[in-house]
């Protein structure tokens, strides 16, 4: 359902930032009308008034999320000049695109979050058009911070870059590593070092 008046965009907008801040902290699941409504300040009708089912409520939050990744990468990368950056500077601007920028403060929680979106959408048809267009538009930008950096890679290699980085962090999931970001990043040094 779309919203026809400013207060209506408003008070939609405000059901989905609060849908994506509880996707963020607790996973797909944490997205429920009663307690999107409670974040967001508005009755708990309002969530069936504006999303036509709760799949509706979650696409919208895992789209608000993702464009929000995507547009700090780019944000990132208009702020990068055309010049070769050390390894150090790359693997980090990969592994925020790759794993969130909340995964820099260390621990699994956000990585594991993150993880759970992803491995989780499979499960929520409703959500593989969307994922595919936010993996899309998240591998272009990938590339491109890539390419600026002197390190230019064709589509394939970047998939096996991307599924480099994400073995390494499963498999830091699953030995209970409580950094798996600093796991990502050995590997990550070693193929682009």
């Amino acid at each position: 359902m779309t919203a026809a008046t400013p207060k209506g965009e408003r008070r939609r907008h405000a059901l989905v930032a609060a849908a994506a801040e509880l996707l963020a902290e607790g996973g797909l699941e944490a997205v429920r009308h009663r307690a999107v409504a409670e974040r967001a300040g508005l009755p708990l009708a309002s969530t069936t008034y504006y999303f036509t089912s709760l799949d509706d409520l979650v696409a919208a939050a895992v789209e608000h999320e993702g464009r929000a990744e995507l547009a700090a990468g780019r944000a990132r990368l208009d702020g990068l000049a055309d010049e070769l950056r050390t390894t150090e500077d790359v693997v980090e601007l990969v592994l925020d695109l790759l794993l969130g920028t909340g995964a820099r403060i260390g621990g699994t929680e956000p990585v594991l979050l993150r993880y759970e979106r992803l491995v989780g959408s499979p499960r929520r048809p409703y959500l593989a058009p969307l994922m595919r267009e936010l993996t899309g538009e998240l591998k272009d930008l990938l590339g491109e911070i890539l390419a600026r950096s002197g390190r230019p890679v064709d589509r394939e290699q970047l998939d096996e870059l991307i599924a480099l980085v994400d073995g390494t962090v499963v498999n830091a999931l699953i030995e209970s590593d409580p950094e798996p970001r600093r796991a990502a990043r050995r590997t990550l040094r070693r193929r682009l070092g």
